[in-house]
């Protein structure tokens, strides 16, 4: 057999890095012959359970967000192909911890997720349907577009949550690896600028506009910003009060509205919010700090967000296929929660 210089093995295995993890293999329409219905499956579950608890969506897209970005720390592009762990959209935040493994959902940044029964209940409906076919990637990706846009004929007028359609090209696998400790490579809501440019630059990805934050988050920066008992001056501080009023300094289930007024639509309020330092996290203070994001913020801030939704359909689109496994990588798994 002649020699292949390891150079050239290496160029090879990362062409082939990239071919998978730029989502080339997906593609709209996969389950037509294998399992018809699948999306409409998917669209009734998630349907079922929004219409009941309009508040998932938020945390459901942010599963979606949580499942995608997430990164496998000291661990070589080539090990991520022979190991089959490509990173990214593999519904690995799904999985539950062993005794011999702590999983990502019980990773610090997971542990508010919510939601799992929404993908637990499609999944149990395509397990009898098509054995086999689905894989819990792929739904979390739907839920994730489903919940955020809801047909109306399954949720009434009133608890519509408005928000954009995006394609969804399917065709992921299932990851069969998940470590809790990987979850701290996700962004934070304490990052500085320079942080997040880094990491959601990469990503195409722009802030949040729909959902709730728990009391705790925002603690210090209401209470203990440099450890003097002090309050985060990049706050509006007319809007620290009514924040205290909310949040005690032990409080840490009372929930907050990102976007106070509209947190159950999907809008450009949280843009006018960020320029107004009402933003929630030390994050959304950091995008008034870089003159690029800034300038953004004030785009959108005051021109109804003229270019928001697509933006945003863009973005989603992009992360959806980050780092994800296809052909005959993975599995497909019978239960989200577990590897086969």
């Amino acid at each position: 057999m002649a020699y292949i210089p390891s150079l050239v093995l290496q160029l090879l295995l990362l062409a082939l890095v990239f071919a998978i993890a730029n989502g080339s293999d997906l593609k709209l329409g996969f389950y037509r012959k294998a399992c018809p219905r699948a999306e409409a499956i998917v669209e009734k579950a998630t349907a079922d359970h929004v219409s009941v608890a309009p508040s998932l969506a938020a945390p459901l897209l942010r599963m979606h967000f949580h499942d995608c970005f997430v990164r496998i720390a000291n661990i070589s592009e080539i090990e991520l192909i022979l190991y089959d762990v490509l990173q990214g959209c593999d519904g690995s935040v799904l999985i539950d911890s062993t005794k011999d493994n702590r999983a990502e959902k019980d990773g610090p940044p997971n542990l508010s997720l919510r939601g799992y029964q929404v993908i637990d209940a499609a999944k149990t409906v395509l397990e009898t349907e098509c054995p086999g076919v689905v894989s819990c990637a792929d739904i979390l990706a739907l839920v994730a577009r489903d919940a955020i846009y809801q047909n109306s004929v399954y949720i009434s007028s009133s608890f519509q949550i408005k928000g954009p359609y995006w394609a969804v090209p399917l065709g992921r696998r299932d990851g069969r690896v998940s470590i809790a400790s990987e979850s701290l490579t996700l962004p934070a809501p304490f990052d500085d600028i320079t942080r997040l440019k880094e990491q959601f630059s990469a990503k195409g990805l722009r802030g949040h506009t729909i959902g709730t934050s728990h009391c705790s988050t925002i603690a210090a920066r209401l209470y203990n910003f440099t450890g003097k008992g002090d309050t985060d001056p990049s706050l509006d501080s007319d809007y620290v009060p009514y924040l205290k009023s909310k949040c005690k300094p032990t409080d840490r289930t009372t929930l907050l509205e990102m976007d106070p007024g509209s947190f159950r639509s999907f809008d450009k309020n949280y843009y006018k919010n960020v320029l107004k330092r009402r933003g929630l996290f030390q994050s959304d203070a950091a995008l008034l700090a870089d003159k690029e994001t800034s300038a953004y913020v004030k785009l959108q801030a005051e021109s109804n967000g003229h270019t928001f939704l697509k933006d945003f359909e863009e973005s989603i689109m992009k992360m959806g296929q980050i780092g994800v496994l296809t052909g005959e990588a993975g599995e497909i798994r019978r239960h989200c929660a577990r590897i086969n």
